[in-house]
């Protein structure tokens, strides 16, 4: 296998059939989670796991409900199942320690993880990270929302007719709109093709968004952490300010904070070869 070849593989967990992608031949093991929403592990990191597969062992699971995972009625989308579920997921690949690299949601599941099995972590990489505000940006207006539905299927269904509804849907999370391409949004629509898309995701939110504050808010619990961390975060993130990135580094103890100048919510995909070169530094050391 050459370093940049993607092998598609699938194992069962708690009766759960997960799809995840591997990359890489040698070198410490890292994992890459990615956000919610209609996001996936192809979504969220295939411009990533080429680049870092060069000296790491790639391992990106698409979480249940995501991707080309099952999609299951009966499971709890929370980041604590999320968690257990990955335990396993290194448990059946016979992998003891790997470093957590997530973005939004994703970043707030390898916090969780840092925090709740740190024997299994070598280093943490929080990108635009969950987890780490009080409240939402129109947090009253979200609470709402999430409790409605019937209001995100329909998006979702219209989302699914057009291609320049999906290219508007992604404005909100990129700082500069000329970054989104034909490719991204091809590869948007392609998981709205998807079964049941975003119901995993509407129903982490129900649980996540309580009158008044976030469920998940890790602020608190940081200075717990012992793995090196590296937050990763674009100064013009509209969804999680930069300004909560720079309050959790200053809680963390060997944390180092990079702000993408210029980079809005998904940095990885936004700016793909600076993002890159940030991480692929950070663990080189």
């Amino acid at each position: 296998m050459s370093h940049t070849l993607a092998l598609h593989a699938y194992v069962t967990l708690r009766g759960v059939r997960l799809h995840y992608v591997q990359a890489g031949e040698t070198g410490a093991p890292l994992v890459l989670l990615h956000g919610g929403g209609l996001d996936s592990a192809s979504l969220s990191w295939s411009q990533t796991w080429p680049a870092l597969a060069r000296s790491r062992r790639i391992f990106v699971p698409d979480l249940p409900g995501y991707g080309d995972s099952d999609r299951p009625f009966e499971f709890e989308h929370s980041i604590e199942s999320y968690g257990r579920l990955l335990m396993d997921f290194l448990d059946a690949i016979g992998i003891a320690q790997a470093g957590f690299c997530g973005v939004s949601m994703g970043g707030a599941l390898a916090l969780h993880i840092g925090l709740n099995y740190p024997e299994q972590v070598l280093c943490l990489i929080p990108v635009a990270s969950y987890g780490l505000q009080r409240r939402a940006p129109a947090h009253v207006m979200s609470y709402f929302f999430v409790r409605m539905p019937f209001l995100s299927r329909l998006i979702y269904v219209l989302l699914r007719r057009n291609r320049t509804w999906v290219r508007a849907s992604l404005r909100p999370i990129f700082a500069d709109p000329s970054r989104i391409t034909n490719d991204l949004v091809n590869q948007a629509f392609a998981e709205l093709s998807k079964p049941r898309v975003g119901e995993a995701f509407m129903d982490f939110q129900r649980r996540e968004v309580l009158l008044g504050r976030l469920r998940t808010n890790f602020l608190t619990r940081l200075a717990q952490l012992r793995a090196p961390t590296l937050f990763v975060h674009g100064d013009q993130d509209a969804l999680v300010p930069v300004a909560w990135a720079r309050e959790a580094a200053r809680r963390t103890p060997h944390a180092l904070l990079r702000e993408m100048k210029g980079c809005g919510h998904w940095p990885q995909r936004e700016r793909s070869e600076e993002f890159n070169t940030i991480v692929a530094d950070f663990l080189n050391r």
